[in-house]
């Protein structure tokens, strides 16, 4: 192995009672992937974010080629080749691939930006890498995963030696997944040196040429991938083995809700084009495709957050117009958003406010809310549903994504609602989470909840839902059982090839 490109050194961080980080050491080599694994809450982001320089460490020391980097100060880290693709992009919308790439390497006192020799630029190094863009493409109008090429390409513009990405494939496809880390690989070939940090072992175990275990804030173990499993990895990641729950065999209920022929337009655009299904109590119907497809549309129609164009949706067999957000909740529909921190949550408010918050009317009295009982609501949910990382009074913000999603799972199905909608509920989730969270969808299929499963991943589809059916240009494919589905079958639907309730072939 190469001599260290990058040394940390007993790396310590405190918040509040909080122990981030304990007295965390590991080194990079030149051209090494390291994968940075651990349950949400390990301590992996604050580690990287110590390194890139947006948090002080309480103690330790990190060394970039032998030169100690100073702390709290990323222009230093970018300075030393250091370059961070964050979880959450930050990139500005409005503005082209070109000047999301060049803003703030220029001096404030240029009289005039030097595009010519940047677009030669960003050209040659998006070449080099296989990271095929657009220079002049709105940022705005890109996939997610192109977005996430243009935040790898701003790092390598500024000259990144050592790259750090922070769940690079939270919300990419298994294909946009793919393409990124054979450019990773790549990448490392040319000298290049990588952390990743992730939740999902499969892209681990294919990707990393050595693995760091953290729970608890401390290392916990290291491996090389070529001398460990997923199991071993998973079992390191929570402390004991981790087994996820297994749909059992039903026979499902009434019709709780049905869709005839719905249509969404949004800007001219149609979004959903006459979608028609069923979901029956006591079942998981599993909505797949590739993201931009209408799911969303979907799940905002059913969560009381967009109107329909036309269509109709019964309730147990009643006809309902459009419903805001109350009305939806107050009909017994709980909702799982596929963005907890968009739509999820207010990171800013307490953990008892945000279990309360879609149920004010329960926890009020004259008018104002009664503080007293919805803490004592918040604090039944952490216990029930093991949120972890604070109590009913920490700021929400304050938990990792794991523990925020099982708050919100919590504040949906502490009282069995009639029906549930989860938009991607396991997504960016370790292990242990996504098994608990899976346990808690499948508890509320035998307690009688019809469940809308809407995914990306294939495998928690086959896993949770009794039938399947694909969004592809918004239209809806018919049901499949999930018991003769697999991988292949479902994948040719996601990519438009099905057939139609009279068996005839169907393609987009």
């Amino acid at each position: 192995m190469n001599a260290p490109v990058l040394t940390i050194e007993g790396v310590s961080k405190r918040f509040g009672s909080t122990v981030a980080n304990d007295n965390i050491s590991l080194t990079l080599a030149k051209g090494e992937i390291v994968a940075l694994l651990g349950e949400n809450g390990a301590g992996k982001t604050t580690l990287m974010s110590i390194l890139f320089g947006h948090y002080v460490p309480d103690t330790g020391r990190i060394f970039v080629n032998n030169a100690e980097l100073p702390q709290g100060k990323p222009r230093a880290a970018i300075r030393a080749g250091v370059g961070m693709v964050h979880q959450h992009f930050s990139l500005a919308p409005n503005l082209t691939v070109l000047e999301n790439v060049v803003t703030g390497t220029e001096k404030l006192w240029s009289l005039r930006s030097q595009t010519n020799a940047a677009r030669k630029e960003l050209l040659a190094i998006a070449e080099r890498f296989g990271l095929k863009v657009d220079p002049d493409a709105r940022l705005g109008d890109l996939s997610v995963g192109e977005q996430q090429r243009v935040e790898i390409l701003k790092a390598l513009y500024n000259d990144a030696r050592i790259l750090i990405l922070d769940e690079p494939t939270a919300v990419l496809t298994q294909i946009e997944a793919e393409r990124l880390f054979s450019t990773l690989k790549q990448m490392a070939a040319q000298g290049l040196s990588l952390i990743f940090i992730s939740h999902k072992l499969d892209e681990v175990m294919a990707t990393a040429d050595r693995i760091v275990v953290l729970r608890g804030g401390k290392v916990a173990a290291e491996r090389h991938a070529s001398q460990t499993s997923k199991a071993e990895l998973a079992e390191l990641m929570v402390g004991h083995r981790v087994t996820r729950p297994t749909r059992e065999a039903s026979i499902p209920g009434e019709i709780a809700l049905e869709a005839r022929d719905i249509t969404v337009k949004i800007g001219g655009v149609e979004r959903l084009k006459r979608v028609s299904f069923h979901l029956r109590a006591g079942e998981v119907l599993g909505i797949i495709g590739v993201s931009g497809n209408g799911q969303a549309a979907l799940g905002q129609i059913l969560s009381g957050t967009l109107p329909r164009s036309s269509g109709e949706l019964l309730l147990f067999g009643e006809a309902i117009g459009d419903l805001d957000v109350a009305a939806i909740i107050g009909a017994g529909i709980g909702r799982i958003p596929e963005d907890r921190n968009r739509d999820g949550a207010i990171g800013e408010m307490a953990i008892w406010e945000n279990a309360v918050l879609e149920r004010l009317s329960s926890y009020s009295k004259h008018g104002l809310v009664d503080r007293r009982a919805g803490m004592a609501f918040a604090q039944r949910i952490i216990d029930t549903f093991d949120v972890r990382g604070g109590n009913p009074t920490s700021r929400t913000r304050l938990l990792s994504g794991g523990n925020m999603q099982k708050l919100i799972l919590g504040r949906n199905l502490y009282e069995r609602p009639h029906i549930l909608v989860a938009a991607q509920p396991a997504r960016g989730l370790d292990e242990g989470a996504v098994a608990a969270v899976h346990g808690r969808i499948l508890e509320a299929r035998r307690q009688g909840s019809a469940v809308l499963l809407i995914s990306e991943d294939l495998d928690e589809v086959i896993a949770l839902a009794d039938r399947i059916q694909a969004i592809v240009g918004g239209r809806l494919s018919a049901p499949v059982d999930a018991a003769q589905a697999d991988a292949r079958l479902l994948g040719l639907m996601m990519a438009g090839e099905w057939k139609d309730e009279s068996g005839t072939e169907d393609a987009i």
